[in-house]
């Protein structure tokens, strides 16, 4: 399915939302990563008259991800009104951090942590990933989270500049193999984990990226749900359909995803962990009030196996996996960042 340009644009009509643009790019050999993103949040109305609405927001965040050095961590917030986001196209500007498929330009603080970034992005390697099945899903109320991926493995150049306490570095990023996706709903899932990896060690030309999730339908959870999409040198597998609850297996830890899948012509199985301290904590507010707590690594061990029948199997690792948990148990053991 080709990816609706009112998919990449803002979804918000009113009411409780949260909705984010994002993009991750590695270094090659897993020891650093960028990881950009702008949200929306908005809170629903309250029936109480008594209380002054609360004006939805929009935020820029930023993480250099750095296994030797140590993480940092930025995040700016101002109104909704006073930012931009396309309707018909991903086009973004939150308090002076743009991103578009075609660049990404920012600069946020917090004390004495800065970050800011010049970067171009060049032409995709793969087809785009649109995660639901039908049309008709993105438009309905099920499932409540929506995602699409545009650019699904792509190239970056540019510069990074990271400031910590008084110490300064330029980050120069020379085609760092890269994504861009977006999502939206009405909430967080009660539990998630996303995966992406197209920075390998021993494979080229290939893109893995998966979800798992626990949604709510109506007064209950569903079972986990499990959707794999496979880029490799032309050829697409999605694994979305009806392999949802069905021959895909996926399993969340804390510090962990792992799945089996089946169909469509490919057998795939994938892992992908990290350590607590490859993990940055992000605090993501639910427009209900609950607050969900996204660990967040894009520098995690990943392994995948892909076999087609009539083909060798191939075995690709690397040590630039990005690994989202999602989770509400407060109790999760990283640091929070911000």
């Amino acid at each position: 399915m080709i990816v609706s340009q009112d998919l990449l644009g803002l979804r918000y009509r009113g009411g409780g939302h949260v909705e984010s643009w994002f993009m991750k790019a590695n270094e090659p050999g897993g020891r650093r990563a960028i990881w950009l993103k702008a949200t929306v949040y908005a809170r629903p109305l309250s029936a109480d008259k008594r209380h002054a609405p609360v004006p939805p927001v929009a935020e820029a965040w930023a993480i250099a991800f750095d296994r030797e050095r140590g993480h940092i961590a930025t995040k700016t917030t101002v109104l909704l009104e006073q930012a931009r986001f396309g309707r018909g196209t991903l086009d973004v500007a939150v308090d002076g951090c743009e991103l578009s498929l075609g660049h990404a330009r920012g600069a946020i603080a917090n004390g004495a942590r800065r970050l800011a970034w010049e970067l171009t992005v060049g032409p995709e390697r793969a087809a785009p990933i649109v995660h639901l099945p039908s049309g008709a899903l993105y438009e309905g109320r099920f499932p409540s989270s929506k995602l699409v991926t545009p650019l699904a493995d792509g190239r970056v150049s540019g510069v990074v500049h990271v400031e910590r306490e008084g110490a300064r570095e330029a980050w120069s990023v020379a085609d760092w193999p890269a994504m861009i996706g977006h999502n939206w709903g009405k909430g967080h899932p009660r539990l998630y984990a996303w995966v992406h990896c197209n920075a390998w060690d021993d494979a080229d030309d290939l893109a893995l990226e998966g979800i798992s999730a626990r949604v709510r339908m109506g007064p209950v959870l569903s079972p986990m749900a499990t959707a794999v999409f496979v880029r490799h040198r032309g050829e697409t597998w999605d694994l979305n359909a009806t392999e949802l609850f069905g021959s895909n297996r996926g399993s969340i830890s804390m510090r962990r995803w792992e799945v089996s899948a089946k169909g469509k012509g490919i057998e795939v199985h994938a892992e992908l962990d990290a350590e607590t301290d490859d993990f940055v904590g992000l605090h993501y507010a639910n427009p209900s009030g609950a607050m969900t707590y996204c660990l967040n690594t894009k520098i995690a061990r990943a392994r995948v196996e892909l076999r087609v029948p009539g083909r060798r199997a191939l075995v690709a690792t690397s040590r630039a996996g990005a690994l989202e948990i999602g989770t509400r148990d407060r109790h999760h053991g990283v640091r929070m960042y911000v």
